[in-house]
């Protein structure tokens, strides 16, 4: 074990010293000093966070110390008597027991064994350096210098934050050492306190847990009386709160434990793969500004570009879907899910899927560079057995309900899968894609991939979260049918409106173009849906933490989808096409419905199955630090590609419209940084309500356990 300590020193030493020797290399080849904004974004966006970790924690162990201290003042007899104050109904009645039976037997053994465990537990808490003088005037704008820097703080901080986290632990278990402690006194102090004067304040403190007003307070026709302490216990501490509270979750009756272990996991490797797949894409986002960052072949754009783009669509977006999937689909069916298993083996699937892709990718090993499609077909093979798998499970779940009709949800869920399947096989069979018509191919794959993948998903779990969080049934069930197959009759042959003017058939261009117009039917009956719905509902926005997220999904539903038909016509194809102004469309498209859906299912369902509910003001940050990043960034590229495409319709030079959209780009990198750190608090937020954090002990309780224990 030491061995093993030693070596894993002795290598990070080596990596770290090995890193800090192509960083000062990197000096002589990076020498424009404007290179260095994006390395100092790197450092910002790497820093900022942490230290706001570091900070909370700090925080968060002085307010405890602070605490204890002022508690301990207080003496411990006044502990009792507060403790006496605040007994539970149930507390109150098992005293009463047990003051009624002759415990005289057990007293001088609790006694000794609290004085022998009071002892017990309160004895047992018992780089090189170099000469700056002869450095440059510029010495912190060389990159070499730089990277330095961000490579020294990263495990510096790293380490400070696990310090704290350290801290935090350890100051909690002194406390329950303490607790436990004060518990063994408490109990010995109530087996030695009067019996007469113990059983009227315990009988006093039962009426008043019992008390219920009359209405007839506030009339100014009775005398005010305070018989049970309710004046003389008010506080003269206010709390001024910054932020709304929202209400707290309504606990449901837990699922099987393992289905929500299964769940639980999707969920975590989902989370995973959005912090990874999203810092790639910040670090590309930097690229944009700082382009020579770097100067290595795996870290080039066009290899890290597939990368993210593959990583949020496979896996953060998809295995969270499927992961919703497993908690949606029994319980709309109102029955248990066919196989645990087959989601464990389909999870694996996926997630080996993601890694060996991302692998291939970076090493330069792709599909021929099809967009959305870069993973070679072995690699896919495992995502299509993955699927199969649920898609089996899901349809054997459904014809196992115990309730007459399919619900809606399950209708755009299961389809979701079929045609992802059927959409995924057609891509990748190589016999129909020859010459023009892999260009077709790779049209309706691209396309039917987010439309009849995510979005058919994402809607299936917008009909089961909506109504539910709303308490109330769906506006209309017969629009959520016209949308359903409205959306498979237009959504399927529309592939071929990225490739206006391209080689292809007209007739076929003009087909996608007339079916993008029919997607207004499906948008326009969802959205009505959705949004009548939250009729006579709107101040339960104010009050929920979930409902804000699903919102922002409808809206985007509707104003991305009609932005989508637009693009398809011939004129606005002249402009947007082949600039960035589809991707700002599929960042709206995909963040704005797809992700901020899957965040308001995570914040809805993780409650339920751990018990824990997320800091409400974290959800807060999240949510705006999202939302804004998403409008910084979708707006600026919007209007900076609108420009460029007239820029280049009037047959300017192609330089003159990259200098133009540097400014456009600095507001991306601010907006992709936003949205990035609203992921890392998003990561916080759900380790807050996943782990199994040791609780501060309750003297009272642990007080009776003792007492319980000793009649036994």
């Amino acid at each position: 074990m030491k061995l093993n300590k030693k070596l894993t020193i002795t290598f990070l030493i080596t990596f770290l010293m090995s890193i800090n020797i192509y960083a000062q290399e990197a000096t002589n080849i990076i020498t424009d000093n404007s290179d260095t904004l994006g390395l100092w974004l790197v450092f910002l966006v790497l820093v900022i966070p942490t230290l706001l970790f570091i900070g909370s924690l700090y925080v968060k162990f002085k307010t405890k110390v602070e605490e204890n201290e002022e508690w301990n003042k207080t003496g411990t007899q006044n502990h009792f008597s507060e403790y006496l104050k605040s007994l539970s109904k149930i507390q109150v009645q098992k005293l009463l027991n047990f003051k009624n039976q002759d415990a005289s037997t057990s007293k001088k053994s609790i006694s000794e064994k609290a004085k022998l465990l009071s002892f017990l537990l309160l004895t047992s808490t018992t780089l090189f350096a170099e000469d700056f003088k002869n450095q440059k005037d510029n010495f912190f704008s060389q990159p070499g210098i730089i990277i330095t820097i961000i490579l020294i703080l990263i495990p510096v901080l790293l380490g400070v934050a696990f310090a704290m986290v350290k801290a935090n632990n350890t100051i909690k278990r002194y406390l329950n050492k303490e607790k436990f402690a004060e518990a063994e006194e408490f109990a010995t102090h109530l087996q030695n306190i009067d019996t007469s004067k113990l059983e009227e304040t315990l009988h006093n403190r039962e009426a008043a847990l019992d008390f219920k007003l009359t209405n007839n307070e506030l009339s100014g026709t009775e005398k005010a009386e305070d018989k049970i302490g309710i004046l003389n216990n008010i506080s003269d501490k206010h709390q001024v709160h910054f932020t709304a509270l929202k209400k707290r979750a309504v606990q449901k009756p837990s699922l099987d434990p393992e289905i929500a272990k299964l769940i639980l996991w999707y969920f975590g490797c989902a989370t995973f793969w959005l912090v990874v797949g999203t810092g790639i894409g910040e670090y590309l986002g930097i690229k944009f500004v700082a382009p020579d960052v770097d100067h290595q072949s795996w870290l080039s754009f066009g290899r890290l570009r597939p990368v993210h783009t593959n990583i949020v669509f496979w896996g953060w977006a998809s295995i969270a879907m499927i992961g919703l999937g497993y908690y949606v689909v029994p319980i709309v069916s109102n029955a248990k899910i066919y196989s645990v298993k087959w989601g464990w083996y389909a999870l694996v699937l996926t997630n080996l899927m993601v890694l060996f892709g991302t692998f291939c990718l970076m090493s330069g090993i792709n599909n021929g560079g099809g967009e959305f499609r870069e993973y070679i077909w072995p690699v896919m093979a495992l995502f299509a057995v993955a699927l199969i798998l649920t898609l089996a499970n899901f349809i054997l779940t459904v014809a196992r309900r115990t309730t007459k009709e399919i619900y809606i949800a399950n209708w755009y869920i299961v389809s979701a899968l079929i045609f992802t399947i059927i959409v995924a096989l057609t891509a990748y069979l190589p016999f129909w894609q020859d010459g023009v018509s892999e260009t077709i191919v790779q049209g309706y794959f691209m396309h039917s991939g987010v439309g009849m993948w995510f979005t058919l998903y994402t809607l299936g779990l917008l009909y089961y979260f909506i109504p539910q969080q709303l308490n109330r049934p769906i506006y209309a069930y017969s629009l959520g049918i016209l949308a359903f197959w409205t959306q498979i009759l237009f959504y399927t042959i529309i592939g071929t409106h990225h490739f206006i003017f391209a080689p292809l058939p007209w007739w076929l261009q003009t087909v996608a173009i007339v079916g993008s117009a029919g997607m207004i039917i499906p948008v326009v009956a969802g959205t009505i849906n959705f949004t009548m719905t939250f009729k006579g509902q709107w101040n339960k926005v104010a009050t929920s933490y979930t409902l804000p997220f699903f919102l922002v999904a409808v809206i985007y539903y509707f104003i991305v989808s009609l932005q989508g038909t637009a693009e398809a016509f011939k004129f606005t194809n002249l402009i947007w096409h082949f600039t960035d102004f589809t991707v700002a469309h599929a960042h709206l498209g995909f963040y704005g419905i797809i992700t901020f859906a899957l965040w308001g299912g995570f914040y809805v369902v993780i409650p339920r199955l751990t018990g824990k509910e997320p800091p409400q003001h974290l959800v807060g940050v999240h949510f705006w630090l999202a939302l804004i990043g998403l409008l910084f960034y979708s707006i600026p590229l919007s209007i900076g590609s609108t420009l460029r495409g007239l820029m280049w319709m009037d047959g300017k030079p192609f330089i003159d419209s990259v200098v133009l959209m540097f400014d456009f780009w600095i507001w991306r990198a601010i907006g992709g940084s936003l949205m990035f750190i609203s992921h890392l608090v998003f990561a916080y937020n759900f380790y807050q309500m996943t782990t199994k954090e040791k609780e501060e002990m309750d003297v009272k309780e642990e007080a009776f356990k003792i007492l319980e224990q000793q009649i036994k």
